[in-house]
């Protein structure tokens, strides 16, 4: 008899088996096994499966672990596809199964799609009487008795008390008996790491009494001389199921394109429909279509219908028309599909090609066939309601979302088996800190000889190291992909198997990669915070002028923008924010939106080397030469350089004469690196170079220039269209800067730390910052004149809900006592309250907040006793209640409670005012960034973080970050002076004195000489 493993129990089952793929297939290998199959609770992972096993030449059988109901009984099955017909059924009894609340499959349901499917019942667990068994099992099989089998195993070779009933009872119901035996680890030893993965999926410690006892402890993988052993008085078991086994084959490969169809009126064609709307969106941005645009829609429209895409432009024009109708932000573009002459017709996205120069090859090359792939950006905020759109729109058997794994990463393996091991708080933070995530837990702990001595001293600490090994990579969780979507002409069931999504949308068990080789469409929708920021600022704008502001229509020209680019001025700019970034703007100086869109696909690895360069070139400090004239054109507007992939595109065509399609084809084999074919392309190429009359040297030497290029080219298409949103905001960051500000703010919520650097960003440039006001703050923050007015959402402890209590309460209040009846004494409690003083919201009553904080009881108890009173009209009040006196509040005190309940310091910072008190001259951090390596400075600041390391010799050393109202910077402390001044702590102020150094252009100050400051 062949080796065959019936039912095996992977890794994808999300901790249900801890089988790792790589693992499995050589050693079924090396023991020679013919067949093996996998019955995971889903069809999680069963193309993996295929294929890797189809690879060591052991024939994979797809399975399913199914619970059916049966006369009021859960009966476990494992059904097996005999052929593709059967997995097609498979794919139906998981879906079926997992879009149920019950998580059982109805034996009804099971009845209709078992066709070419065989069922194992295992009944080795069975305690019915032999009446009912014979009952249940004449359902199950029916009229199918050939394909209907029950299963008998013997874990560790332990033969079950009711053997002797079941084997009467396949006689008595003519059924075959098959030997059965689940794995759900490959080795004997193995079971305590499966038993650690049980505890994770379960959500329990190992060391709980009343943890449910696991009855896995013998699913490994026999070797075949123990299967033998195990049923040598019954071998005819393990052959009928051998026979079981070989007579399944499923093949899985790249399967056709299932392409979803757009509905059209009766007498109308897609292409017609298509070609209409694109005409009509040209109609309008131009009064009469020019000749070039007329012929390139043409071309488009023709590849387009040759490769079958018609529908897909429909479908997708549809659900962005019905995104802008619904005053959901769109993105202008990403990627290669702003090279569209049709989606920019259609309004997809907003970048003309034509004008740009962008190539609609590099999105559809028709000698390369790949399904299409427009990515659209929505405001985060709202892309759920586009996703809903589509299944709504096209059905929901038809469209769904699609599942991503969670793994169990270096870190998340080494705290999950931690946790069910009982580790103590100190423990975790010791081995949190010494594990590495960029190195697998193997390797850290190989490398890590603390983390060796530290497990050594307890045995519990080995385990957590054998199981964490064990169990790394595993998939731990299903989520919903953050963007992909798939949609069908025909119901998905027929190609991927579902399970219950969100808002109602159904969610493949399969993940982007198997869902694209099952042939479906996967769209991306994708949310984007920074056009939920857009948004908000439109939304703000429009509220202030009650117009409606059109994007499209703000120039490209506007010249306090691009002052702000060449000031690096960028905070809150999509793409331009980081340090590196904002120095490339102020070395390139950009003038114009095409220096804007060079410096995003500049800076990355590898082409930022060459912003230098441009620089010089384009501020006329070098002059651009080229080798061949007829390289000009097509560089002239990157200065030489090449920079984007639609340029090596361009000189394939001009220089060798490619097609189009043809350099598509070169571009995309350069990037590949294939020796063999770059040579192949480089004969190509100096061919076609020659024909054309270049010399074959200098074509020679343009084919090098591609090649070295080609790993820094870059999607023009996608540089322009992204660098649209950044200018966009820059354009309001210029122009509406107190709209700007209070929106950004809004979007930083949660985030300390970059708040606290807006508001010394907007404090800066003059803008003042009002505190929150209960009497006139929304939740979020507002323009106020030429102010921002911070909304009640930043203060820690105002939830939405209270906000809409205070604002639906909102009167005319002149004191906190109207406040405190208006809101009713449930509301206005000490809770609600203190914060909100803390915060100054309750300032514009007049008092001062201590006399507020006093006054809180005798509001609140003032509420309680007006009660509903307070509304009649005959109620009126015999005096005015009384504020109750404070006692005194200096300033550091009232700073101090800002921070806590805001985050921040908003009055002022408090260094402000201890450096009145000092007669020394003390520097601003900010303009520390100004001043030569070495100068010698004095600050005074607040300790934000320390941290204290000892050097090879043992002599112990500290960094710390120092922060005055200005600025930030990092601060060293060496051995020497450390020891003058060791007492380092967070949130207290010192005066230092210390030398500048720029380390990897980063700022930091040496100190000399610490001095703590009291106010």
């Amino acid at each position: 008899m062949n080796l065959m493993y019936p039912q095996i129990i992977t890794g994808a089952d999300l901790l249900r088996g801890i089988v790792k793929l790589d693992e499995l297939a050589p050693l079924l290998k090396e023991r020679g096994a013919s067949s093996a199959a996998i019955v995971n609770s889903k069809l999680f992972g069963v193309r993996s499966f295929s294929t890797m096993l189809s690879k060591y030449g052991i024939r994979p059988v797809i399975g399913l672990s199914v619970k059916v109901s049966i006369a009021d009984e859960d009966l476990l099955v494992y059904i097996y596809a005999q052929n593709q017909e059967g997995f097609s059924n498979l794919l139906k009894i998981s879906s079926a199964i997992s879009t149920r609340e019950e998580g059982n499959l109805p034996l009804s349901w099971l009845q209709a799609y078992r066709q070419s499917c065989f069922v194992v019942c295992a009944l080795t667990h069975a305690s019915w009487t032999n009446h009912r068994n014979v009952e249940v099992l004449q359902q199950l099989a029916e009229d199918v008795k050939q394909s209907t089998f029950i299963g008998i195993s013997r874990p560790g070779g332990a033969r079950h008390t009711k053997e002797d009933n079941i084997i009467q009872l396949s006689e008595e119901c003519e059924l075959s008996i098959v030997a059965c035996h689940e794995a759900r680890f490959l080795h004997a030893d193995d079971f305590p790491a499966y038993e650690v993965a049980t505890a994770i999926r379960k959500g329990y410690k190992l060391n709980d009494s009343k943890k449910p006892k696991n009855r896995f402890r013998q699913a490994y993988l026999p070797t075949q001389k123990t299967f033998s052993e195990w049923f040598a008085d019954h071998p005819e078991w393990l052959q009928k199921m051998a026979d079981l086994l070989d007579s399944c084959e499923v093949k899985f490969g790249k399967e056709p394109f299932q392409l979803p169809k757009f509905p059209v009126q009766e007498g109308q064609t897609p292409i017609r429909l298509l070609t209409e709307k694109c005409q009509d969106g040209l109609a309008k941005r131009f009064q009469s279509m020019p000749i070039e645009y007329a012929e390139r829609l043409r071309y488009e429209l023709t590849i387009i219908e040759q490769m079958g895409f018609t529908d897909y432009f429909l479908i997708v024009e549809d659900y962005v028309r019905y995104a802008k109708s619904q005053q959901i932000l769109v993105g202008p573009g990403r990627g290669s599909s702003a090279g569209s002459l049709v989606a920019f017709a259609l309004g997809i996205t907003e970048v003309d090609p034509i004008q740009y120069g962008l190539l609609f090859e590099r999105f559809l090359n028709p000698e390369r066939v790949t399904m299409p792939d427009i990515d659209i950006d929505f405001a985060d905020n709202r892309r759920t309601e586009v996703v809903n759109y589509v299944a709504d729109t096209y059905g929901k058997h038809y469209a769904a979302q699609i599942i991503t794994f969670g793994t169990l990463s270096t870190k998340a393996v080494a705290r999950n088996v931690a946790r069910v091991l009982d580790f103590t708080p100190e423990e975790v933070r010791f081995m949190s800190s010494e594990l590495n995530s960029g190195l697998s837990f193997s390797e850290t702990i190989r490398q890590s000889k603390k983390l060796q001595d530290w497990m050594a001293v307890d045995p519990r600490r080995a385990r957590w190291r054998e199981a964490a090994e064990r169990l790394e990579d595993l998939p731990r969780n299903a989520s919903t992909h953050a963007a992909g979507v798939v949609l069908a002409a025909n119901p998905l069931v027929n190609y991927v198997p579902l399970q219950i999504g969100t808002d109602e949308v159904f969610l493949t068990q399969w993940a982007m990669k198997d869902v694209e080789e099952a042939g479906l469409l996967k769209m991306d929708f994708l949310g984007l915070r920074n056009l939920t920021l857009l948004d908000r600022i439109r939304s703000m704008i429009e509220y202030n002028n009650k117009q409606p502001i059109n994007f499209e229509e703000i120039p490209l020209d506007d010249q306090r923008t691009y002052r702000l680019f060449k000031a690096g001025d960028m905070s809150g700019i999509f793409q331009f924010e980081s340090p590196g970034m904002r120095r490339a703007l102020q070395t390139i100086q950009p003038d114009n939106f095409k220096d804007l869109y060079s410096v995003n696909a500049l800076y990355r690895p590898g082409p930022m080397e060459f912003i230098p360069l441009y620089s010089r070139r384009k501020n006329g400090q070098e002059q651009t030469n080229y080798d061949i004239p007829e390289l000009q054109p097509i560089l002239a507007e990157t200065y030489g350089i090449i920079i984007y992939q639609e340029q090596i595109m361009k000189i394939a065509v001009e220089i060798a004469g490619f097609t189009m399609s043809e350099a598509d084809l070169l571009r995309r084999a350069i990037s590949k690196k294939n020796q063999q074919v770059l040579e192949q392309e480089r004969q190509h190429f100096i061919a076609g170079a020659t024909k054309k009359g270049f010399d074959h040297v200098k074509a020679n030497n343009v084919y090098n220039l591609i090649v070295k290029f080609a790993d820094y080219g870059f999607p023009k298409s996608h540089a322009v269209a992204y660098t649209l949103i950044s200018y966009r905001l820059a354009f309001f960051k210029a122009n509406e800067p107190n709209i700007f500000y209070a929106a950004y703010l809004s979007s930083l919520s949660g985030n300390k730390e970059k708040t606290v650097e807006l508001i010394r960003e907007i404090k800066a440039k003059g803008i003042e910052v009002y505190p929150p006001s209960v009497k006139s703050s929304r939740y979020s923050h507002t323009v106020e004149g030429n102010a921002i007015r911070l909304g009640l959402g930043v203060i820690k402890g105002v939830t939405y809900p209270f906000y809409q209590q205070l604002a639906a309460a909102r009167g005319n209040w002149s004191s906190m006592f109207d406040m405190a009846i208006s809101l009713g004494a449930n509301h206005f409690n000490e809770k609600s309250m203190i914060p909100l003083i803390k915060a100054g919201a309750l300032d514009e009553f007049g008092e001062k907040r201590s006399v507020l904080l006093a006054s809180v009881d005798a509001a609140h108890s003032h509420a309680l006793y007006i009660g509903n009173d307070a509304f009649s009209d005959q109620f009126q009040f015999n005096s005015r209640p009384k504020y109750t006196p404070g006692g005194a509040m200096d300033q550091m005190t009232l700073l101090s409670f800002e921070r806590d309940v805001l985050g921040f310091y908003l009055s002022e910072h408090p260094v402000e005012q201890l450096k009145r008190n000092v007669m020394d001259h003390i520097q601003p951090i900010a303009s520390l960034v100004n001043l030569r390596q070495g100068t010698k400075v004095k600050c005074i600041g607040l300790i934000l973080s320390v941290k204290r390391i000892r050097t090879k010799k043992g002599e112990a050393m500290a960094f710390f970050t120092l922060q005055d109202e200005t600025e930030e910077v990092s601060c060293t402390v060496f051995p020497k002076q450390y020891a003058n001044f060791s007492n380092l702590n967070e949130n207290e102020f010192i005066q230092v004195t210390g030398s500048i150094e720029f380390r990897n252009q980063s700022l930091q100050l040496i100190i000399d000489k610490l001095v703590p400051v009291t106010s």
